[in-house]
């Protein structure tokens, strides 16, 4: 089966229909037991689109980082972020859709081309919701590429501070590992509380206070 290669149509579309500040928009973090959740907002040039643009996650670590240099080299691209108290008192559903709402925001787009099948209830301007919008469309695989860096570089700096859970590794996603050091060295201020597992560990009296 041939790869699916993600096009311009939707922002085409977009601009057809009087739009002037298109951009892709999507979220990385909504799994992990560790750790903020990321969204990007990216707006293409459409004369200097980078190759290979894909979907982030069938993407090398070289080629995204790769990747992620060339995109904000020609593209305008906002990232933010949910943190963990966020999270835990939203839902991570609600705190992912907080975090693109910034990027949009920031980015000051007038339409949003949003990864999935939702748009976010705060969006600062109209968006259209695209099922798999990271693996047909290039404006949402930059932004894919965007967040997903931007987070795996964040999680490797938390490594650093608690080291342990692997988080240079898993990013925080709830690898054997990662479970285990959990039970072994207990939950940080990084971990969202409202997650079962971190919530379990709590629970039994096991967290690391600084």
């Amino acid at each position: 089966m041939n790869a699916i290669i993600p096009d311009f149509t939707h922002e085409t579309q977009a601009s057809g229909r009087g739009f002037l500040r298109v951009a892709g928009v999507d979220e990385v973090g909504r799994g992990p037991l560790a750790g903020p959740v990321t969204a990007c907002a990216v707006r293409l040039d459409p004369d200097r689109i980078p190759a290979g643009l894909r979907d982030s996650k069938i993407l090398t670590r070289d080629r995204r980082e790769a990747l992620y240099l060339e995109i904000l080299a020609v593209a305008e691209v906002s990232v933010a972020h949910a943190t963990v108290d966020e999270i835990d008192a939203l839902n991570i559903l609600r705190a992912s859709h907080l975090a693109m709402e910034r990027a949009v925001a920031s980015l000051g787009a007038d339409h949003a081309l949003i990864d999935g099948t939702m748009i976010p209830r705060d969006l600062c301007c109209g968006g259209t919701a695209i099922i798999r919008g990271d693996a047909i469309c290039l404006s949402i695989a930059a932004a894919s590429i965007v967040a997903k860096v931007t987070r795996d570089r964040i999680m490797v700096d938390l490594a650093q501070q608690h080291p342990g859970y692997g988080w240079e590794a898993n990013a925080g996603y709830p690898t054997k590992a990662h479970l285990m050091a959990l039970q072994n060295l207990g939950v940080t201020p990084w971990h969202r509380r409202s997650f079962k597992p971190v919530h379990n560990i709590l629970y039994q009296g096991n967290s690391v206070t600084c």
